[in-house]
């Protein structure tokens, strides 16, 4: 992967001028990974999946950890236990609609959105060999941004067998998004249970607060489970 760090960088350039402000998309990503083309896969039906938990999340400093499952992986109030047609499973907001485009690295690129397209939950595979590499590459100046990109924070969560990194950043606008203000997004990109890199990446008005985007990236973590990996119940640290 490193050796092809030259590549990438041109790709994730592409990826970046097409989607946060460039001429088409409007997957919001900076990974690494070939723009998206098309809907490659149907929604998946919306029925719960298996029950099986995540290993945990890493809590930042001065901030909730997030909701640890139950015993029988219950999902918290609100949100469904959502067995994904790109064979991941994850807890997403209740009555969130799904779409998914194509990529050149690892699965399809996954959104779900609210039924106002307010706020979207994003996953997908990072191409990147580590979360600090991912984001070096995408804070670059060769990596485009959105319009009015501010960035707030880039903290490392590594704790224990977790490893992650979060961003939280601004942005003016997001292409082909509803006009809300200002845009807040919480990027988390961390190693799975399978060994894979992935993010979850949350969208929403900077207006209202940032909690809500925090706590859809949490819930999403302390829930997902990869592709073709069995998860065990696990506790949340700290």
């Amino acid at each position: 992967m490193v050796g092809g760090a030259t590549v990438v960088g041109v790709v994730v350039g592409l990826v970046l001028t097409q989607t946060l402000g460039g001429d088409g998309g409007t997957e919001g990503r900076g990974d690494g990974k070939a723009a998206p083309t098309s809907a490659s896969r149907p929604a998946a039906s919306g029925s719960p999946g298996t029950e099986r938990a995540p290993r945990p999340p890493a809590s930042a400093t001065g901030e909730p950890t997030s909701p640890a499952p139950g015993p029988d992986g219950a999902v918290p109030a609100g949100y469904d236990r959502y067995a994904d047609s790109e064979g991941f499973t994850i807890a997403r907001p209740a009555g969130w609609t799904r779409s998914s485009v194509s990529s050149q690295y690892g699965m399809d690129v996954v959104t779900y959105r609210s039924p106002d397209r307010g706020m979207r939950l994003q996953v997908f595979e990072v191409a990147e060999p580590s979360p600090d590499a991912s984001y070096a590459l995408f804070l670059s100046d060769a990596t485009p941004k959105a319009p009015g990109f501010e960035r707030l924070s880039l903290e490392t969560l590594d704790d224990g067998d977790f490893t992650g990194s979060r961003l939280e950043y601004l942005a003016d606008s997001m292409k082909g998004e509803p006009d809300i203000g200002t845009w807040h997004v919480v990027d988390l990109r961390f190693q799975a249970a399978d060994g894979k890199l992935y993010a979850l990446a949350a969208y929403g008005a900077d207006a209202d607060g940032h909690e809500d985007e925090r706590e859809l990236v949490r819930t999403a973590l302390a829930h997902f489970c990869p592709p073709e990996t069995t998860c065990g119940t696990t506790t949340n640290p700290g």
